[in-house]
Parts: C-alpha cells; structure tokens; sequence
C-alpha cells in the first residue's frame, strides 16, 4: 500500500508519514554516555542509513539537544556522505527562554549556531521549542517570518503549542505571508490528549502537520519493560507509572502478535491512522529498520477502536502546565 505524504513547505519535498527524533543523539541525560555505552556516533551513523534506506527521511533536533552535539553529529554524518544530505530534510528548534526578550536577534543567532553545526544553508522546518517566552505571539511569528525571508528556514513550526496558542500563532504568521506549518506535541497511547482536546482534528483542519513526540511514551510502549523492570533514568513524559499501563501493553502485544508486528509498530501505526507523524528515537540500524516497518501496513477498524478504548489521556504534571499546552 502506498502511504500518504506531508510537505512542510509549498515546493517543498514529499515524506513519509514517519521521522526519526534525535533527541538521545549526544544527549548525556537521555542516551549516550553513561546513560547507554551502546550508543556512538557509529550506531547512529547506521540508524540514520537505514531510515533513508527505508524511505524515512525526516531528522528532528534542537539546539539544545547535548548542548549542540546532537546538530554536530548529524552535521559530521551530513558532510561524511553527500548522498545523506540530498535524502534528508533536517527540523531543528529554537527554545525561547523567557529572559531571551529580544526573540528577533535571540532565534536568529540560535538558528544560526544551528545552521553552523548542522553545516547547512537552511533547514526545511525550524520550530519554537515551547509556549514560554514572555513575548506575544506577533513578536515570536515576525522573528519566525524573518527566518522564512532569510532564506535559513523553508518552514516554521511551533511545539506543545495548545490548539488556541496554535490559532494564534498562524494567525500571526499569517501577517507576514507565513504559514504554521506544524505542531509538534507528546502523543501516543499514552497521552492521547492532543486527540481528545481537539488539536489534531484542528491541525487537520488549519493544514498543520501535527508531529508525535515520546510516540512510544519514552519506551515503555516497545513491550521490553515492566512494571518489576521499569525503564531507567528520567523517562517521565506521561507521567503513567509502569503499573497504570499494562492493559495497553497488553492489548498492544496482542494486537502485533494478531497482525505480525512488534508492540512498537504497532504503537506507531495507530498515530499515523491518526493523522500525526510520529518521530520515534533510534540508537542503531535493528531500531531504525524496526520504527520503519509502521509504515505499509493497516490496523483494522477493529484494532483502532480497542486500542482507542484503552489509551490513555495523560496526566497534567508541574511541567506539562507550563511547557506542554499541546
């Protein structure tokens, strides 16, 4: 079967409803280092061929993620093998701390930074990383419109943005001759709260892609982890402790084994029946080849509707008030 594709910018190239989130890429707090010696820039470099291979070709990143190096290895990665370069699109964030007034100079420099370690002339999405700055909408939007003009950014895009701050921030851009061109938010079966509070039917309607960050709800959704074996370190985006969620988990075996797939892609399908594109982590070329085979396949409307019944909404967190609206 053939998948439908987004488009980020008008022109712009065709993807698969899939990406790959690179958030664990020299990230000491989420992947390597002590928190996984499995992880290298070798394993990544493999990940990275194999989502191309199987025709994933969205990279999403931050400025802080490890503090740049995970821009810089996917920069060295980029400039080690032109051919990854033609066959990728790169989505890079800017984080509006709320200290940062001047928001035109501050996301200029930092896409800049970005751009440099990244070794291109432009990404084809940049995205405000959160709804913290203390500057209004119309002062974010003219800073994110001047990346478009400048030539730096294709597209711009906003994260755990809620759906009245989303319709603000198109509204805004709209002054400039810019559209919003996606939201990228925590969803999964985990936290369907992005279904429930009708932001993606509103992406949907406004023609925003809505991207799935956490799509496996930091893997606990990979059917490798329990509630004697919980996942290790601070995976809390969620907030559901492993014994709140073993019916899904349950259910979401059940449902691979039903259809000859992994608890994980079966977590990714039912996102992309949703509409969203999920970015799911990959350390390695078994991970990346795993987040792939979401693609080219159906859950009935059986499955939707059960796995439906048992998702979870996501609980409100001291961080979720203040970070995640979406």
């Amino acid at each position: 079967m053939s998948e439908p594709t987004v488009r980020f910018s008008a022109g712009g190239p065709e993807v698969a409803p899939l990406g790959m989130g690179a958030s664990s890429w020299g990230n000491p707090v989420w992947g390597m280092g002590t928190y996984d010696q499995d992880l290298s820039e070798v394993t990544i470099a493999e990940a990275l061929d194999a989502s191309i291979a199987a025709g994933v070709a969205l990279i999403d990143t931050a400025a802080g993620y490890g503090n740049g190096e995970s821009e810089r290895i996917i920069g060295r990665l980029l400039a080690a093998d032109p051919e990854r370069q033609k066959r990728v699109i790169i989505a890079s964030k800017f984080m509006p701390m709320p200290w940062k007034l001047d928001v035109r100079v501050a996301l200029r420099r930092s896409l800049e930074g970005s751009l440099d370690r990244l070794g291109l002339d432009s990404v084809e999405l940049y995205q405000i990383h959160g709804p913290i700055s203390l500057r209004s909408h119309k002062v974010l939007a003219a800073a994110l419109a001047s990346a478009v003009k400048d030539g730096h950014a294709q597209a711009v895009g906003v994260c755990n943005f809620s759906v009245k701050e989303m319709t603000q921030m198109q509204r805004a851009l709209g002054e400039h001759g810019v559209s919003l061109a996606s939201n990228q938010i925590e969803f999964s079966l985990l936290r369907r709260r992005p279904e429930t509070s009708g932001l993606i039917e509103t992406c949907h309607e406004m023609g925003i892609v809505p991207l799935a960050y956490s799509p496996m709800g930091q893997g606990r959704l990979t059917g490798k982890y329990s509630a004697a074996s919980p996942p290790q370190g601070r995976r809390r985006f969620g907030a559901h402790p492993m014994e709140h969620i073993e019916a899904v988990l349950e259910l979401v075996r059940r449902v691979g084994e039903t259809n000859e797939r992994t608890p994980s892609q079966v977590a990714l399908r039912w996102l992309v029946q949703k509409g969203a594109v999920p970015i799911p982590g990959a350390k390695n070329e078994e991970q990346a080849s795993l987040n792939a085979g979401a693609l080219g396949w159906e859950l009935s409307a059986t499955d939707m509707a059960a796995l439906d019944a048992v998702a979870l909404e996501g609980r409100r967190t001291i961080h979720g008030r203040v970070f995640q609206h979406g």
